[in-house]
C-alpha cells in the first residue's frame, strides 16, 4: 500500500520511542515482557506501527531466539485479539475498558492473551504481569490488576468465549467478539465474500486474520534464483519460503534481489507486467510506489524486457524506501515526490501500476492494530483519492497501455465501486481486462479465484490462498 501522505486521513508517529519511566530487566536489557508492554503503550498512546517498531524495540533490547520470539508472539497476539481480550477485561473487572488506566489496561491485556491463548500457567501469567504493573503504575493498581486476572483465570478459554457469546446483542457483535474484529468489518468482509457467493467463509477468513503470517519472500525475476531448499509458495512463480531460521543472512547476500514480500503482492505486481506481451521500449510508473516491494518486482520485469520504470511517492521518507527497494536492480528507476494526482499527468506511460492508499483490512494478518483504528467513517475519504488516482493513471495511459488498480482491502467500497466508477466515467475509452485469467496464466498451480461482481477483479484472501487480502483490477485503453 503506497504512503499515508497521498491523502490518508491519518498521520501515525512511526518512530515513537517507548516509554521508559522505569527500569525494564536486567543489565543485559529489557525483557520480553517489557518489549511487548513498551510496544503496546507506544501503538495506543502515539499511533506507532507494531510491524515497524516492534523491530527495533527486540534489537534495542538485545532479545534472540526464544526470547525474541516471546516479545512478538506477546506483542502481535494481544493486538489481534484485543477486542476480544477488552470484553473479558470489562467482564472480570466490572467496569468498561474506557474506565481504566490505559498503562494498566495494556498490561492487563498482555496478562490475559497468555491466561487465554497461551500456555502460560496461571500463576506465571499472572504474577509477572501484576509484577509489571506495580512497576510501571503502583502497587494500589497492582491490586487491582491482581483481582482482574485471577477471576480471569477461574474459566477456561472456552469458557469464556461461550460466555461472551451469550452476553452478545446480535450475530455480527458475537463475531465481532469471538473474532476480535470490528463489527464494521466483519459486515464489509460479508459483503465482499457474498459478491462472490462464498459468504459461508466469514469465518474462516476472521480466523485467518488472527493466525501469524508465514514469511514468504520473493526472489526478483532475472537476478536471482529460489534457492534448491527452499519450499516453493504456492501461486507467486518467483515465490518461497525460507528452509528454516532468519532469512535475513540470504537477503542481504542477496544484494537485495531477494526480499520479504506477500506473495499477494507478488501477483499484482507480476499481474501488470505480464497482463500483455512488452514491447521494446515501453515506459512504465509506479504511481503509489512506497514502500517499494511491487517497485523492485516491475523493475526487475522491465529490465528483462527493455521497458523503463518511473516511481512516484509523495512522502519524501518512503521515496527514500522506494529508492533503497530499487538499488538492487541494475535500471535507473527515477523516484519522484509528488501528489500521484498530479504526477501521473507529466508523461504518456504503456503500464501504470495505483497500488492505493486504502484501510488494510486486507493485511489484519500482519497490521493487527490497523483493525482497531480504522473505521467507516475512512472509507469514503479514500474512495475519493483513490478515485482520483485511478482517474489520472486513466488518463495518463498511451493506447493500448494499462493500469493495473490494486489495494490492499477487500472492502467494495475501495475495489469494485471504484473501478466501476472509472469505467462509467471513462466509457469506451477503457475496457476491463480479465485480471482472474492473467493471474491463472501466471499461477505455477491451480488458483481458486472466484468471479468477483461479475468482473474480471482478482481477489485475494488470506484464508483461501494464505496472502493478503489483494484486490487486483486491469483496465486498458482502447
Amino acid at each position: 500500500m503506497s504512503s499515508a501522505s497521498q491523502g490518508r486521513p491519518r498521520q501515525p508517529r512511526h518512530d515513537v520511542p517507548p516509554p521508559t519511566t522505569a527500569p525494564r530487566g536486567d543489565s543485559s536489557g529489557r525483557s520480553a515482557r517489557w518489549v511487548a508492554y513498551d510496544t503496546l503503550r507506544s501503538v495506543h498512546a502515539s499511533d506507532a506501527y507494531a510491524n515497524l517498531l516492534l523491530p527495533r524495540e527486540i534489537a534495542r533490547a538485545r532479545l534472540t531466539g526464544a526470547d525474541a520470539a516471546l516479545a512478538t508472539e506477546l506483542t502481535y497476539g494481544t493486538l489481534r485479539r484485543q477486542g476480544t481480550y477488552d470484553a473479558i477485561i470489562a467482564d472480570a473487572a466490572g467496569r468498561a475498558v474506557d474506565a481504566i488506566d490505559p498503562d494498566v489496561l495494556d498490561a492487563l491485556r498482555l496478562g490475559v492473551h497468555q491466561l487465554v491463548s497461551m500456555r502460560t500457567p496461571s500463576h506465571a501469567a499472572v504474577n509477572e504481569t501484576v509484577r509489571q504493573v506495580r512497576q510501571a503504575s503502583g502497587r494500589a493498581a497492582s491490586g487491582f490488576a491482581n483481582a482482574v486476572l485471577r477471576r480471569v483465570s477461574e474459566r477456561t478459554t472456552d469458557e469464556w468465549l461461550d460466555r461472551l457469546d451469550a452476553a452478545a446483542r446480535s450475530e455480527d457483535e458475537r463475531l465481532g467478539v469471538r473474532f476480535a474484529h470490528p463489527v464494521w468489518v466483519i459486515r464489509a468482509f460479508r459483503r465482499a465474500l457474498a459478491s462472490e457467493g462464498r459468504a459461508d467463509e466469514l469465518e474462516a477468513l476472521l480466523s485467518s486474520d488472527n493466525a501469524s503470517p508465514v514469511v514468504t519472500l520473493a526472489a526478483l525475476p532475472g537476478l536471482a534464483a529460489v534457492p534448491a531448499d527452499a519450499s516453493r509458495t504456492a501461486y507467486s512463480p518467483i515465490g518461497f519460503r525460507s528452509a528454516g531460521g532468519d532469512p535475513a543472512g540470504l537477503i542481504t547476500a542477496s544484494d537485495g534481489r531477494i526480499r520479504v514480500q506477500d506473495e499477494g503482492s507478488q501477483l499484482a505486481a507480476l499481474a501488470l507486467a505480464r497482463a500483455l506481451p512488452v514491447r521494446p521500449g515501453e515506459r512504465w510508473l509506479d504511481l503509489c510506489a512506497a514502500p517499494g516491494g511491487k517497485t523492485a518486482v516491475l523493475a526487475a520485469e522491465a529490465l528483462a524486457h527493455g521497458a523503463s520504470l518511473e516511481a512516484n511517492e509523495l512522502s519524501a521518507a518512503r521515496a527514500g524506501l522506494v529508492r533503497d527497494s530499487v538499488a538492487g536492480v541494475p535500471l535507473d528507476v527515477p523516484v519522484s515526490e509528488e501528489d500521484g494526482r498530479v504526477r501521473a499527468g507529466r508523461g504518456r506511460y504503456d503500464r501504470i501500476l495505483v497500488d492505493a492508499p486504502c484501510t488494510g483490512l486486507g493485511a489484519l494478518r500482519r497490521r493487527p492494530e490497523a483493525r482497531w483504528r480504522k473505521q467507516p467513517s475512512d472509507v469514503p475519504e479514500l474512495a475519493a483519492l483513490q478515485t482520483g488516482l485511478l482517474d489520472a493513471a486513466i488518463a495518463a495511459l498511451s493506447p493500448g497501455g494499462v493500469v493495473a488498480y490494486v489495494t490492499c482491502s477487500p472492502h467494495l467500497a475501495e475495489t469494485a465501486a471504484v473501478v466501476a466508477e472509472a469505467l462509467r466515467t471513462h466509457g469506451d475509452a477503457i475496457e476491463e481486462l480479465d485480471a482472474r485469467a492473467v493471474i491463472s496464466d501466471i499461477s505455477d498451480a491451480p488458483i481458486d479465484l472466484a468471479a468477483a461482481d461479475g468482473t474480471g477483479r482478482a481477489q485475494l484472501w488470506p484464508h483461501r490462498h494464505g496472502t493478503d487480502a489483494m484486490s487486483i483490477s486491469l483496465l486498458r485503453r482502447r
